[in-house]
């Protein structure tokens, strides 16, 4: 898999949308164009860490393989390999969830 070669910049990191079970509401199947975008994805891989004015690095708290939630209009869709992927910065994550 060619993603695994992308490593994003400074406080970014590439996240894969986990897509919910297919909506079914009063027994109508909802098309896929009707449906929201997941706000759930699993982190593919990220960036070194965010530095301050005097070149420290702070490295970032999510790390690859982590389920994290962020904000519906968060990040910027990208297409590697034929796979829809988000780019976003650390701060744009709301959480970590656990198993």
């Amino acid at each position: 898999m060619a993603t695994k070669t992308f490593t994003p910049l400074h406080d970014r990191i590439l996240v894969r949308r986990i897509e919910e079970g297919e909506s079914i509401r009063g027994g109508i199947i909802i098309p896929d164009s009707a449906k929201e975008k997941p706000q759930q994805g699993e982190v593919i891989s990220v960036g070194k860490g965010k530095s301050n004015d005097e070149g420290k690095v702070f490295p970032l708290d999510v790390k690859a393989g982590d389920s994290i939630l962020f904000g519906k209009y968060s990040g910027t869709e990208i297409k590697l390999d034929g796979e829809e992927l988000l780019i976003m910065r650390e701060e744009e994550v709301l959480g970590i969830l656990s198993k």
